[in-house]
């Protein structure tokens, strides 16, 4: 098999036969083909004269070790890949990752997706450096898990990658606010930006510049980053309206504020984590049971109507020990894709012992269809 789409050698085969064809029509009378399979004028009697447009969609079959190694196959496909190739990934390369990344990486220079995720920490400053040097169409970029790395990448992301989409810097400890500030000012069509355990970068001062600077912002992730505070997340609320996914797990110095704000300006929020965030009330809860009302009201002035499927979808509240069960109970009836029944739990509440008796509508009419179902005579 060769390929995610379990493409058999028999069917490239078949169809590399079926490209061997005059470009004008007729067969293969006459004159014959030399043995040696060079390409005569409308003939294809070898892999390396296939159509650069055919050899991208094969490769777009199989996995990136594979298209690494067709790159040396002639210099007719180490030029089409260079030239063409749109996506890389150098995950599962365990060792000596920074040493293929600096040698490969700038060749391709039309790369718009590069994953250079890591199990253990292997990238240098200076290959990322050389990458936005030379990678300038890049628009995703996966970084996560690169302790090594220091302000230095960040610096040179900013330059020579100004129209990241989505940037993946999760676990990147050395990085600093300022850094983080820094490529915000120059990475404005941000979409996507996973912060998880930046506990230096991910601040109030660095999410204040996200918040000017990034107003695409869709999705956030800052999952244990224990400097945020209600500034912070204030500022991407009032800077980012289209945000949709927040991750606030671990952020113990959020309160009530940093919701309220984000419920009040973030009408398109689906996803909303605040596992272990102990500052959160009751006050939290019914400012986003009111966000659906105020959303209600939004849409009928401008002529829309009101969507079940509007509103938050998954929420995650474990761990929040202040909350009580009418609160939360107010939330889950709002949101009808919020659920606590079995398979479909959406409304994560482990380890809030007290609010067992919160259900989501469906659950409750399962309980009730039980009890009006009618018992065989004994």
């Amino acid at each position: 098999m060769v390929g995610k789409e379990n493409l058999r050698t028999e069917d490239l085969n078949l169809c590399f036969e079926k490209l061997m064809m005059v470009a004008g029509g007729g067969g293969c009378g006459g004159g014959g083909g030399e043995k040696g399979g060079k390409m005569k004028a409308g003939v294809i009697t070898e892999w390396k004269d296939i159509p650069v447009e055919l050899l991208m969609q094969i490769l777009s079959l199989v996995d990136d070790q594979t298209v690494i190694t067709a790159s040396g196959v002639c210099c007719g496909w180490r030029d089409a890949i260079y030239f063409g190739l749109a996506r890389l990934s150098l995950s599962w390369c365990s060792k000596n990752m920074d040493n293929l990344a600096l040698s490969l990486v700038p060749k391709f220079t039309k790369l718009q997706t590069l994953i250079l995720r890591q199990d253990k920490p292997q990238l240098e400053d200076y290959t990322v450096e050389t990458i936005a040097n030379c990678c300038h169409d890049l628009q995703i970029l996966d970084l996560s898990k690169s302790f090594k790395l220091t302000d230095r990448s960040l610096y040179a992301i900013a330059h020579g990658c100004p129209d990241l989409t989505k940037l993946n810097i999760s676990g990147c400890s050395a990085f600093s606010d300022n850094a983080l500030a820094y490529v915000a000012g120059f990475c404005r069509k941000l979409k996507v930006l996973n912060l998880c355990g930046c506990v230096r970068a991910a601040t109030d001062t660095a999410l204040q510049a996200i918040g000017h600077y990034c107003n695409q912002l869709q999705s956030l992730n800052l999952g244990w980053c224990e400097n945020v505070g209600d500034v912070g997340v204030m500022s991407l609320a009032y800077g980012c309206p289209d945000l949709r996914i927040v991750d606030l797990c671990g952020c113990v110095l959020i309160t009530d504020d940093s919701v309220i704000a984000l419920a009040s300006r973030c009408l398109r929020l689906r996803s909303l984590g605040l596992y272990y965030c102990k500052n959160i009330t009751d006050r939290a809860m019914y400012s986003l049971a009111q966000s659906k009302v105020n959303k209600r009201m939004w849409g009928s002035v401008k002529g829309g109507g009101g969507n079940d499927d509007d509103g938050l979808r998954t929420l995650n509240i474990s761990q929040c020990t202040a909350l009580t069960p009418s609160a939360v109970q107010a939330v889950c009836d709002s949101f009808p894709s919020l659920h606590t029944c079995s398979g479909r739990h959406s409304l994560i509440m482990s380890g809030c012992l007290n609010l067992t008796s919160v259900h989501c509508a469906c659950a409750v009419h399962s309980h009730r269809a039980i009890n009006n179902f009618p018992h065989p005579a004994h």
